[in-house]
């Protein structure tokens, strides 16, 4: 009886045992002890798999009890197979890899990590490294970034952009920094996104609708930029990257300092750039058909000053890493002079013209603070990670006093607001997310929940945007389930809840026959509490058997209005409108459809990814046949409304190998924007892109004799024309343009030298791009610009002791 006792426990034992799952993870390094980031993890004759992330950590979940052979696969580095035996714990491998004598170009490794993250996520994801923002370095991380399908840029000036996805921007597009949402004033085309592109690591951007996992304003999109990896252990160095411009004589550098001991480590950079007043192909523009002459086809008072300091400290060891973040990014620009305020025809061009590098008003001083700390635990199957922000935004606007409607001739002594202080907003904003990833079966799990506080105070002798405080917290689920070795289903669900409240704002100055205040003061907003809340979801599938792709994404998903859409009432002073909001809008919803189809080969491939899009309550600003007399000076007003609409479009990706080193592609994009009711029924969206597409052509050559990473390359930008605008919009004809890339990394004493050029718009064509601020007045697009960037890092193992 004692014997079958034993029996029967060993067998129960043995099944609880059996029916355990549990975690490989472990880290690569050199034969230095340098990370190896980016190793391809695999089982034999499993189905799963790993990337090890920027520090070489990497983690497969899901293994039951048993022996299993790893492999480790890294392009220029020896392949690595290591047996393992997974018993009653999780375990942890170190490994190390040796490299090839001849190592390839570590591109391809990162086009390889993308291509796994596409397969694993069924909304369309791009993933780019630091080596494309060195290489396509644009004036703002955002100009560098849409050389890609489906990704444009709303730019002002040659310093100031933001970014549009699909043909969706401002508060419809999350950028994600660091963990934790970038909040700014981002409601403002001519406010551009306080990142330095310098400190950015890898970026990931998600195309579509991604509500589910990012709360409200990811309808359109998602900029995820993730931040520089850790340094390796016992090991100091850094950077210094050195940048020029031609077109608007821009001279910057970037210096980056490193160092790890065993768990500690620091990160240090600074970021400087000054740049002139840029120029375009052309001596006459048109502003609101007033001509306006450029000397030297400068636009006057567009030069800006830039600087950002990094510095980032944390503790790393196995399964638990805290690293905190802090930054500043300080700028400070001009606005083209002819094109901002009431009467741009009082300008002082003789002023203006005297430097190319002053900046005189109208301008604006912006400061961006930021603090985040970042906190992941792993434990059993659990991977708990946490983020706490905190940012403050503080933007001033500056303009000399000019009156219109009932504001007095000259400007009181008696008011405490300065008189050059056209606007002043200083926001503060307070994150936390929660998230916990785990496996259960072929399930993985990630459950989390966010929240968000905003404190957003005005000032300035104008108004546009109330005071208001804003609060959002949302809760979320989402599971990946794997069928089999080649299908990954998706679905998630999340709940989101926020409350708005807009603060009363009397004018400083009495109007005639105004009513609502002693003295008769007008009273532009009144105090207002709004809240909204909804259930957003997503359901997709990834099909990835050997060539093909196929994926497919259905969902919905929601964003509440911002505080200019309710409470807007005043002139705003860059686009010569005045703006009227609605306090009674809803929160926008969105339905979405995307498919990507695709085909890989050894010498070729190609990808398309059809969307569609159905708004029935899309906010939007409508010019209306009215003109302000009385505060707007004779503006036109513009009345934020909704109306049903529907999007649908492409984008297109054809990759082909022509001979050893010698590569083409064509990436292409398409956008079709309809509003199905309202006032402008028929018409499309304003800064919808136009069809467009790239052809390029791309040469690798190993000349050797210290020479790595050489390459040559052209590219050859179609846009078609752009003819469904919604007055007061104009129509954009379509361009050509030209733009060469070049670069090379040159080995000096055993530290690389990486050095990079562009030459922007060859033939220095005039052109109108319809998702630029500037084409609202015909101001076509910079001239050409050659651009020198000179990248030295230096690496030096220390002593462990």
């Amino acid at each position: 009886m004692k014997k079958f006792f034993i029996l029967v426990f060993c067998v129960l034992w043995s099944k609880v045992l059996y029916s355990q799952e549990f975690r490989l993870s472990g880290k690569v390094t050199t034969t230095t002890g340098l990370p190896v980031k980016y190793v391809r993890v695999s089982i034999t004759g499993q189905s799963r798999q790993s990337v090890a992330d920027s520090a070489g950590v990497f983690s497969v979940y899901g293994l039951k009890p048993g022996q299993y052979e790893v492999n480790f696969i890294h392009i220029g580095y020896q392949k690595k197979i290591q047996v393992v035996v997974i018993g009653t714990t999780d375990v942890f491998m170190a490994i190390t890899m040796d490299p090839w004598q001849h190592q390839l170009k570590e591109v391809g490794v990162r086009n390889k990590r993308g291509e796994i993250r596409r397969q694993t996520e069924s909304m369309n994801i791009e993933v780019v490294g630091s080596e494309f923002i060195q290489r396509n370095l644009g004036g703002s991380l955002m100009q560098t970034l849409d050389r890609l399908p489906g990704i444009n840029t709303i730019g002002i000036g040659s310093g100031q952009s933001k970014p549009l996805i699909r043909g969706l921007g401002f508060n419809r597009v999350v950028v994600v920094d660091k963990g934790v949402k970038h909040e700014g004033q981002q409601w403002g085309a001519d406010h551009g996104l306080e990142i330095d592109q310098f400190a950015a690591g890898e970026v990931e951007l998600i195309k579509g609708a991604a509500s589910f996992l990012y709360g409200s304003d990811a309808i359109g999109g998602v900029i995820d930029i993730k931040p520089r990896s850790a340094p390796a252990k016992n090991t100091f160095g850094g950077a210094v990257d050195l940048i020029g411009k031609s077109n608007n004589n821009l001279y910057g550098t970037s210096a980056n300092l490193f160092a790890r001991q065993d768990h500690f480590f620091y990160d240090a950079r600074v970021t400087y750039q000054n740049y002139g007043d840029y120029s375009v192909p052309a001596n006459q523009v048109f502003v609101y058909d007033y001509a306006v002459d450029l000397k030297n086809g400068r636009l006057r008072n567009t030069a800006g000053r830039e600087t950002a300091v990094h510095l980032n400290t944390g503790y790393i060891k196995d399964g638990f890493r805290t690293v905190f973040y802090l930054s500043n990014v300080y700028s400070k620009s001009g606005f083209f002079a002819n094109a901002h305020g009431l009467e741009p025809r009082r300008v002082d061009t003789e002023m203006h013209d005297r430097s190319s590098r002053d900046i005189q008003m109208p301008g604006q001083e912006v400061n961006h603070l930021k603090l985040i700390n970042r906190t992941e635990y792993s434990i059993a199957q659990h991977k708990l990670q946490i983020e706490l922000g905190y940012q403050r935004n503080f933007r001033q606007e500056f303009s000399q006093y000019v009156n219109h409607g009932y504001m007095p001739p000259a400007y009181p002594d008696t008011l405490p607001i300065p008189p050059d202080l056209e606007r002043e907003f200083d926001k503060h904003v307070y994150s936390v997310n929660l998230r916990d990833e785990f496996k259960a079966g072929k399930h993985l799990l990630t459950a989390g929940i966010n929240a968000e506080y905003q404190h957003n105070r005005i000032n300035g002798w104008t108004f546009l945007v109330p005071s208001f405080n804003q609060m959002t917290t949302g809760a979320f689920i989402y599971d990946k389930y794997e069928l089999n070795d080649q299908v990954l289903l998706h679905a998630g669900m999340r709940y989101d809840y926020g409350r708005v409240r807009l603060f009363e704002y009397q004018d400083w100055f009495p109007s005639s026959g105004a009513t609502g205040a002693t003295g008769g003061k007008l009273i532009r907003a009144n105090n207002l509490t709004r809240r909204f809340s909804s259930v957003v979801w997503s359901a997709g599938i990834n099909y990835n058997p050997e060539h093909f792709v196929l994926k497919a994404n259905l969902g919905k998903s929601f964003r509440m209005p911002i505080a200019k859409e309710l409470g807007a009432n005043g002139v705003n002073y860059h686009y010569f409108s005045y703006e009227k909001g609605d306090a009674n809008l809803s929160a926008e919803q969105s339905y979405q459809a995307d498919l990507s189809l695709g085909w890989n080969a050894k010498n070729w491939s190609v990808l398309i990814s059809p969307f569609y899009n159905y708004f029935p309550n899309y906010i939007y600003l409508n010019p209306t046949a009215y003109h302000d007399y009385f505060y707007g000076a004779g503006n036109q007003v513009f009345q934020y409304s909704q109306s049903k609409v529907m999007r649908y479009g492409s984008e297109l990706k054809l990759r082909v190998d022509l001979l050893k080193g010698l590569s083409s592609e064509f990436v292409g994009e398409y956008l079709y924007a309809r509003q199905l009711s309202g006032d402008k029924k028929g018409y499309g969206l304003p800064f919808s892109p136009p069809i467009s597409g790239m052809i390029s052509l791309s040469w690798s050559p190993a000349f050797g004799g210290g020479l790595d990473d050489t390459y040559l390359g052209i590219d050859y930008r179609i846009a078609g024309k752009q003819d469904r605008i919604v007055p007061p919009e104009k129509k954009t004809p379509g361009y050509t343009v030209i733009n060469l890339q070049a670069g090379t990394k040159i080995n000096l004493f055993r530290q690389p030298l990486i050095l990079n050029m562009q030459v922007q718009n060859l033939l220095n064509t005039k052109y109108m791009n319809h998702t630029s601020f500037y084409r609202l007045i015909e101001l076509p697009e910079a001239g050409r610009n050659l651009i020198l960037s000179l990248k030295i890092p230096f690496q030096l193992k220390t002593d462990a002791n």
